[in-house]
This record gives structure tokens, sequence and C-alpha cells, in this order.
């Protein structure tokens, strides 16, 4: 069902909303990785999803897997669910051996949509899982995909930045390391933002 739903969108969003991928070589061919964007739409972890070949994990609220066929679909693409507001031990386990086990994980640093477009403060989560996988992290920008049918377009190009590879070092997750780490991460999502 992945593969199947993953090249309709492709082609989808490239064919009616012109999307274009940039930096498509900084995503490894293997081994596990957290891509880690700006989040101002539901389209964004669709349009992340399908820029690439290789599948991705998403991790998303609780609150979409409530209705069981909703959440059977969400699951069947790749996603699970985390209880936001709390440290979700469970959520956050699952993430770990998903990267330990060489795969991608899509994360967004701030938690939540941006209501604004403007990028916010990160949250330290995404911080604390890669230090304890020890996994890069691809900071992504993904630009247009709030602007459906808004400031009179009706369909608005979307663009998909991916950015060099950020090295991490597998070890302790304390406070300043991990508020260090995420302010890098939207440092270079910024970049990518403003880069045109």
């Amino acid at each position: 069902m992945y593969s199947v739903v993953r090249a309709f969108l492709h082609y989808f969003f490239k064919i009616i909303f012109r999307c274009k991928v940039m930096g498509i070589e900084n995503i490894p061919m293997s081994g596990g990785a957290i891509i880690a964007s700006n989040h101002v739409s539901l389209f964004d972890p669709p349009v992340i999803g399908t820029a690439f070949t290789r599948s991705i994990h998403f991790m998303a609220k609780e609150e979409l897997f409530a209705i069981s066929a909703i959440g059977w679909i969400f699951k069947k693409l790749k996603a699970f669910p985390v209880r936001r507001a709390t440290a979700d031990r469970t959520a956050i386990r699952h993430a770990i051996n998903l990267l330990e086990n060489g795969e991608l994980l899509g994360l967004f640093p701030e938690g939540t949509r941006s209501l604004t477009g403007q990028l916010g403060r990160p949250e330290t989560g995404l911080a604390m899982i890669a230090l304890k996988s020890g996994v890069p992290i691809i900071p992504t920008a993904v630009i247009g995909t709030n602007k459906v049918c808004k400031d009179g377009q009706l369909l608005s190009r979307f663009i998909v930045k991916f950015g060099n590879p950020i090295a991490v070092i597998k070890g302790k997750a304390d406070k300043e390391t991990m508020e260090e780490l995420s302010n890098q991460i939207m440092k270079e999502i910024s970049l990518l933002l403003e880069e045109r």
C-alpha cells in the first residue's frame, strides 16, 4: 500500500503543484537518519515522503489514530502515534528502534504546525532521539504548502529542500546538548528557507 500511495502522490504533487525537489543527494541511500523539517501544512508529511524513493516513518499526533479506519491507514503509511505535551516513552523508544534498524524518521522540530508560516521555537525531543541513536539529521525546508487557495493562488508551487546532513555523535542527551543541537537544526532550516 505504501509504495502505491507514494507513487501516486509523487506524480500528483509534481504535476498539479509543480513540486521541485532540491538537495536529494543529501538523503542517505541506506542507514538511519532523521528528516527534520519546518511544518506549515498538512501537506508537509506526504510532500516530504514522496520526494525520494526510500520509505519514511512519521511520528504523528495520537488524535489522528483515534478513528480505527483512519488509524489503520496511517499505520499502513508507516506513521506511528505520539502523545503530545508529554514525554511519550513508547513513541520515543519506537523512533529510536526504527533509526537503529536503518530506517528514515520524519520529525518536525517545532512539534506542531506553524499557523503563521514562520519558524517557531524547537522542542528538544528530536535532538534527544538523535543523540540517543547517533544518526545524522537532514535539515529540510518545505515551501509553498501553506499557500494553497490563499493569496489568490489556487495551486501554489511546492518546493522541498534537503540540506547538508548534521553529524550526531551518540551520547548523553543532557539539556544543554539538546538545546544546542535543536538550535543548530533550526538555524540550518532557516537558511534553507532563505535561499531562493
